[in-house]
């Protein structure tokens, strides 16, 4: 919308106005990167084994050896207590009656076990409740624990498919605000919970707010701020605090050790930012395109005030009026694969997409379950997103896009895959690696989002990001049941995402190159597929040059 940007530009670039919007939107993503994997601390699953009853009156011994040991593949093999099945009772107490002696007078490997059929005793030391304790989440209910994470990404899901079409209906503004306070009032009605069924049903609501804000905010800042600040502000602002927000997490889980007020902390700061309603503006561009011209020539004029600056008498020619509220050509989903070409790229980004929400995903949920403190871990795996979300803008603003998608994704997917064959006692090296391939698949997160924009046409622009997006949610679906695969092999997971992360590097090859390249305005404009050995640019015609409408410029190769 050029005739938009050349009416604002006497507001400048940044003054007082567009700081003011790019930091309180900033700090809006704060509450997602909060929560966006709180999950990991919620249904953590401490060290537990069958509870025996004190009442049986069995001797020392027999009460030490009541719990057979078991083989842990997480820790390089070494016997630990069973975590799921007690010799039985019935035997055991008999023993203990006549005198005999475990390992002496009686071969433990020839009495018979049984399940937990008392309940459960759990290791308090690192959280005192969790809702694994609380309804007990292990053994044969194990399968419950990732699929309270599939049951979050579903609503996730959900608000992607949803908050878009709502967020053109009603405005970028009452959208945010709105999944706001979806998740502080969901969340806190999450304390009243009596069951893991109830529990998971609000799980689920919590999960449609909690990506609908931060896709209102980046869309109303991308809207608002000029061309420049735009671009940081998409591809590192958001990002960056995003990042801190992650790190608050476990910092916040280490104090609160209780699942219930833990919940009362992840509201707590949706709940601040709700009276950031009177400073946030809605977009202008939106209120334009609804016909609402009076109320945008007020945000304006307000901007103007605020950067101290004498706005012009008339901010928005009558034309521009009647081409904000004209009726464009619809288009819908169906138009991302009416075309081969069209076809191809959307299945290829489709696919790359999942695999890097796969991988991220599965790479956070996983930090609680690497050697050493659960909550530093956690915090380094938040931090290392920092410096990548740095080093994607750098590489989106300099370096090839395809090849920036290829060489994170193969570095990533070679660092998991060194992983698995890594001796279990280099513990360090092992979280460096995996932290480093963390960290390049964050760094293809940050690029992907904005390359996609450049590969889909104008007309198509925003039904292609949301359908990327909804791709990259059945990742994240997915994600908690590829950690689950541990419970059979450790080194499984690493196989799988880094597999998947490498053939996904590889896909990217085929996809077109975009640096560079103007941005294509229709379907017939997209670069060809596949485009590993070509790219054709687009320039104006001499008639095109003079043609007044913006919708419908017209490019051709050279």
């Amino acid at each position: 919308m050029t005739d938009y940007e050349s009416s604002t530009a006497f507001l400048g670039e940044w003054g007082r106005f567009q700081q003011t919007v790019f930091f309180l939107l900033c700090l809006t993503s704060v509450s997602n990167g909060f929560a966006i994997i709180a999950v990991i601390f919620l249904t953590a699953t401490p060290q537990h084994h069958c509870l025996v009853p004190a009442d049986l009156n069995l001797t020392a011994a027999w009460t030490n050896h009541s719990i057979p040991l078991e083989e842990d593949d997480t820790r390089g093999g070494v016997l630990v207590p069973s975590q799921c099945f007690r010799y039985k009772l019935e035997d055991i107490r008999s023993f203990s009656e006549r005198g005999l002696l475990p390992g002496v007078d009686v071969n433990l490997s020839s009495v018979a076990t049984e399940g937990c059929l008392d309940g459960w005793v759990y290791d308090q030391s690192v959280s005192h409740s969790t809702i694994t304790t609380e309804w007990n989440l292990v053994c044969d209910e194990s399968w419950k624990t990732p699929l309270t994470s599939s049951i979050f990404f579903l609503g996730v899901f959900t608000g992607s498919f949803f908050s878009g079409q709502l967020s053109d209906r009603y405005g970028r503004k009452i959208v945010l605000f709105a999944c706001l306070g979806i998740q502080a009032v969901f969340t806190l009605i999450q304390l009243f919970s009596s069951s893991w069924t109830m529990f998971c049903i609000i799980h689920f609501v919590v999960g449609i707010g909690q990506v609908s804000n931060f896709v209102a905010a980046f869309v109303l800042g991308t809207e608002i701020l000029s061309p420049r600040v735009r671009t940081v502000f998409s591809t590192l602002g958001m990002s960056v605090f995003f990042g801190f927000g992650y790190m608050m997490l476990p910092v916040a889980a280490y104090f609160i050790r209780d699942w219930r007020m833990l919940l009362v902390g992840l509201a707590l700061p949706c709940l601040l930012l709700m009276p950031l309603w009177w400073f946030i503006p809605e977009s202008p561009r939106w209120l334009l395109s609804q016909g609402r011209v009076e109320e945008a020539v007020a945000i304006v004029k307000a901007a103007a005030k605020m950067n101290n600056i004498e706005p012009p008498q008339v901010i928005f020619s009558p034309l521009l009026k009647e081409l904000q509220v004209q009726k464009k050509t619809p288009h819908n989903f169906c138009d991302l694969l009416r075309t081969r070409n069209i076809r191809w790229i959307s299945i290829t980004l489709w696919l790359v997409w999942n695999t890097v929400a796969i991988a991220y995903f599965a790479l956070s949920l996983n930090a609680i379950n690497l050697h050493g403190n659960a909550y530093l871990n956690c915090f380094l795996s938040g931090l290392v997103e920092i410096p990548a979300y740095v080093l994607s803008w750098v590489m989106f603003h300099w370096w090839s896009r395809r090849l920036s998608l290829f060489s994170t994704f193969i570095v990533g997917g070679l660092f998991l895959l060194i992983v698995q064959i890594l001796p279990t006692n280099l513990v360090s090296l092992a979280i460096t690696l995996e932290m480093t391939g963390k960290s390049s698949l964050s760094i293809a997160y940050g690029i992907v989002y904005a390359y996609s924009a450049e590969v889909y046409p104008t007309v198509l622009r925003n039904t292609a990001i949301g359908a990327c997006s909804m791709a990259a949610r059945l990742g994240s679906v997915t994600a908690p049941f590829f950690i689950y695969l541990r419970s059979y092999s450790v080194k499984l997971p690493y196989i799988l995402m880094g597999s998947l992360t490498i053939g996904s590097g590889l896909l990217s090859l085929l996809l077109p190159e975009t640096f560079g390249m103007p941005l294509p305005d229709t379907i017939t404009h997209m670069q060809p597929f596949p485009g590993c050995c070509v790219k054709t640019p687009y320039t104006l015609t001499d008639t095109e040059e003079k043609s007044t409408a913006p919708e419908e410029t017209n490019l051709k190769p050279k």
